[in-house]
């Protein structure tokens, strides 16, 4: 059946929504992908519910993406021997290296990069930016600080350091143990916490190669400064709006946002937007209306994929939220403003480097003047012409038909994408045109008497050479 949404959504599995039966209600009320969190779980766990994913995909004949997350270099402080303080507005306070538990006085931070990175004058945010610390004096094992905003400060909350690029690299210890895990599992995208530079993506692909596509994920001021260079490293791009608030004045993230997805647009690199999304609906079975917008906002921007998180992980109403997103991107799409704003930024978000660029901007110009088109269908071997379509946002269908089912799968979060597997047609170039009609027809995305638009690369199956563009009409009986 045609997907009823252009743009995707991508929602996490947690203790809410890991049984078989929860994922299954996931997929039916519009769940594209899947997020493992890495930074819960054990091995175990995720290994049965990436079984119950793929099972429940191939009784539903869907391509469901898998999406691994890494923690990441994740900083938090230590232990409190009463498991919290209250830190009080003027008070000092240290950060150190000792071991012994905290009080209202001092705590742990077991991070020797914090210490090696920090000068006077610098300020330390502490969970999730609810409490300011000013640094008056530091060196190599601790820190002087003065409590700037004060409140509850509980164990093992997360340290922030704006504006301060630390010598860490975005994959620890334990993500290399979840890498090598994920990867033999069998996970179609690598999620990257915490990436600051270009460095840290070359260093991902080096450990991953080409057995999984990357995810970076833009939570540091110091990845913006990279921007452009990063999201050309990557595969996609996630804007991870929670730490990226933090470690950024919280006003700009809305400008932010739209400066990544439409750099993101003209590398055509897939875009995913997370965070807070529908946040109270993790103990309401409705959102507020500021959510809505939020969600409507990041379509009208054109995001390829928006995130649920502790809505679907750990909320009391996981399928209701995947339903409530599914009809706000709906209602978006079906505004005749939406296509319109996609179609005006066609030309300031297009990056035209060769032929493959050419023929999928030409695919969609055809589109719009060609009478009664269907669809566009995209042959593709690695999801380059896919992703080159996707990025001219047509108001169509895109069916990719790729031999790889690891490329099937890997669409899930590429907006607009439909995966279809066959083989059958990069044997032979004489069988393109009737494969593409029957998997548009069969499928209800065309009938007869209307359009479909193909575009492949000539030799059939070489990667990165989309070099062709075909109209075919389907004859009525």
């Amino acid at each position: 059946m045609p997907q009823k949404t252009r743009t995707k959504i991508l929602a996490t599995i947690g203790p809410s929504s890991s049984s078989r039966e929860q994922l299954s209600k996931l997929i039916d009320a519009g769940a594209d992908a899947f997020r493992f969190n890495f930074s819960h779980g054990t091995h175990a766990e995720h290994k049965e519910r990436y079984e119950i994913v793929r099972k429940l995909a191939k009784e539903k004949n869907v391509h469901i993406t898998i999406v691994a997350d890494l923690q990441g270099p994740k900083l938090r402080v230590g232990e409190f021997k009463d498991g919290k303080v209250l830190l009080k507005e003027g008070a000092r306070f240290v950060l150190d290296m000792e071991k012994s538990l905290g009080d209202e006085k001092r705590v742990t931070l077991p991070h020797k990069e914090i210490f090696q990175a920090l000068k006077p004058g610098d300020d330390l945010l502490l969970n999730d930016g609810n409490i300011v610390l000013h640094v008056d004096d530091c060196d190599a094992h601790h820190a002087d600080t003065t409590v700037v905003v004060g409140g509850y400060l509980s164990s093992h909350k997360g340290v922030n350091l704006p504006n301060i690029k630390l010598p860490i690299s975005a994959i620890t210890e334990k993500d290399e143990d979840d890498l090598k895990f994920a990867l033999k599992l069998g996970v179609d995208w690598i999620s990257l916490s915490f990436v600051q530079t270009a460095d840290d993506v070359r260093q991902a692909r080096k450990l991953i190669g080409d057995k999984a596509w990357i995810v970076s994920k833009l939570e540091k001021p110091s990845a913006i400064d990279q921007l452009e260079e990063i999201i050309q490293l990557s595969d996609a791009i996630m804007v991870a709006r929670g730490d990226l608030g933090v470690e950024c004045p919280i006003q700009t993230v809305p400008v932010l946002q739209k400066r990544i997805v439409s750099a993101c647009r003209k590398f055509a690199r897939p875009v995913i937007i997370a965070t807070q999304m529908l946040e109270s609906m993790i103990n309401a079975p409705t959102p507020t209306r500021a959510e809505v917008s939020d969600v409507a906002t990041a379509v009208y921007d054109g995001a390829d994929t928006v995130m649920l998180s502790a809505e679907t992980a750990a909320g009391k109403y996981p399928v209701e939220a995947v339903q409530m997103m599914n009809n706000i991107i709906m209602q978006v799409e079906a505004d005749p403003l939406f296509y319109n704003l996609m179609q005006s930024s066609r030309k300031q978000q297009h990056c035209c480097s060769g032929e493959a660029d050419a023929i999928t901007y030409a695919a969609s110009d055809v589109a719009c003047s060609l009478d009664k088109v269907a669809a566009i269908v995209t042959y593709t071997s690695s999801g380059l012409t896919t992703f080159l379509t996707a990025r001219e946002r047509p108001n169509l269908p895109i069916l990719a038909i790729t031999p790889s089912i690891d490329v099937a799968r890997k669409m899930g979060i590429v907006w607009g994408a439909k995966s279809f597997i066959n083989k059958d047609s990069f044997k032979s170039f004489d069988k393109v045109e009737d494969i593409a009609v029957k998997i548009a027809v069969e499928n209800g995305f065309a009938k007869p008497g209307e359009h479909i638009i193909i575009t492949a690369g000539f030799p059939l199956g070489k990667k990165g050479r989309t070099n062709m563009l075909h109209t075919v009409y389907i004859p009525e009986i």
